[in-house]
């Protein structure tokens, strides 16, 4: 067996050990463990079936992960990726009134499309045609949605008839908590604690128990069943014209941050050589996009890459062995279902809003050089958590982004890729 793993992940060819591995597996799933917990509370919001969809969260990450691990030997877990999620939920089933089969047919659809795109030229054509500041802007805006329900969810805000948006009851102790467990996750962090988005979850959840505001029901179980939500995405029903914005959104948020994060994984772990080309990439990129639709069997919204795999990097990892273990401890978490089931909103309200933080940040990422680039990312990063929508956001950047060029002599910037988005993007608001 030890051979065999030695062969297999090229431990001794990437200067690692097998024990080294090992620990970096743990210290990833320690950082994106958090998942588990959140994405089942999102999937009940939408209608589904919360312990079916705990269940489908650990299996469709477990999966992922050995595809990742076996396939493209990159030290990369992944699982139901944060923000679209909620775009899921929130949006795609709360505002626009789809059934959550129907939602997650748009997934899969989305998904297929990001395979294809990933084994074909595509890929290098979508990369040079949407400007890069348009890609940043798409995952700074899906971080403040994230925020958004996460303030939300923990009363921090709440509806206001005069300003349509106030300051919740913060004198509320579920509110109070929802802000302790920011801080919490915010200092561990700070302070380089593995696993501190997780450890501050379960430290609200421990006061929350220890003052009776949730009932303890052990600790292990046998999993719940997942056929409540197994294979029941509506595909049919995605073939629905208004759906186009919905499958587009789930498409480029998923594709450039995935890229994004395979990209930042590979420089930390020595992938990429000198001249620039990166072992395995195109491998990763299919096991990542294969993974985006194999979930929507599971019940996930679109699966992706954890940039939390840096964590596991730093502590050594440098083969797909590292995904391997992210993928065996995502298996047996599927038995401890009843610590996840008493995990209350508030809870897990102080990890969304810190996980918005940190996607903020990339906004510094920005060449602020150009005014008519810098406006219409800036539209597209207020309009979707204003709107509650990334597909509105999205449209609206593009579109915006097209008119000001033109506007301003600048239409030699357009090309032809942009163009057609954006005159797809304008369409679905004149005649939907």
């Amino acid at each position: 067996m030890i051979n065999y793993i030695n062969k297999k992940f090229l431990i001794e060819e990437k200067s690692t050990s097998i024990k080294t591995e090992i620990i970096a597996g743990f210290t990833t799933f320690l950082t994106m463990a958090y998942i588990i917990v959140v994405n089942p509370q999102m999937m009940a919001d939408a209608g589904m079936n919360y312990g079916a969809s705990f269940v489908g969260t650990c299996l469709a990450a477990a999966i992922a992960c050995f595809v990742m691990g076996f396939y493209a030997n990159w030290p990369v877990g992944l699982a139901p990726g944060m923000g679209l999620n909620a775009f899921f939920t929130y949006t795609v089933v709360g505002e626009m009134g789809y059934n959550w089969e129907v939602a997650l047919g748009a997934v899969f659809l989305s998904g297929l499309l990001f395979f294809l795109i990933s084994i074909t030229q595509l890929r290098a054509w979508l990369l040079n045609n949407i400007p890069s500041n348009m890609r940043i802007s798409m995952g700074v805006g899906v971080g403040l949605f994230i925020g958004f329900v996460g303030l939300r969810m923990g009363g921090i805000i709440s509806p206001n008839e005069a300003t349509y948006l106030g300051l919740g009851d913060i004198k509320n102790t579920e509110t109070i908590l929802a802000c302790l467990g920011f801080i919490l996750i915010a200092a561990l962090s700070v302070r380089k604690f593995s696993g501190a988005i997780l450890i501050g979850i379960l430290l609200i959840t421990l006061f929350a128990f220890l003052t009776g505001r949730v009932e303890f029901n052990g600790f292990i179980s046998s999993p719940p069943s997942l056929a409540p939500i197994f294979l029941e995405l509506d595909i049919i029903g995605a073939f629905d014209i208004a759906m186009i914005s919905v499958v587009m959104s789930f498409l480029f948020v998923n594709f450039f941050d995935t890229t994004g994060t395979l990209l930042g994984v590979a420089n930390q772990t020595k992938l990429t050589d000198e001249s620039g080309n990166t072992y395995n990439l195109k491998q990763a990129l299919n096991a990542d996009s294969s993974s985006s639709f194999l979930g929507t069997f599971f019940g996930c919204s679109p699966v992706t890459s954890y940039i939390e795999s840096t964590s596991g990097v730093e502590a050594g990892g440098r083969t797909g062995l590292t995904a391997v273990v992210v993928g065996i401890l995502f298996l047996l978490a599927t038995f401890f279902s009843p610590i996840a089931s008493i995990i209350p909103p508030y809870a897990t309200a102080g990890a969304l809003i810190y996980v918005a933080m940190l996607m903020f940040f990339a906004i510094r990422l920005f060449d602020w050089s150009d005014i008519t680039e810098v406006i219409p990312c800036l539209l597209t990063i207020i309009i979707i958590p204003l709107t509650f929508s990334i597909a509105n956001g999205i449209a609206l950047g593009f579109i915006s982004y097209i008119l000001i060029k033109i506007l301003t002599g600048k239409s030699s910037d357009l090309n032809f890729g942009i163009v057609l988005l954006g005159v797809i993007f304008g369409l679905k608001f004149l005649f939907l």
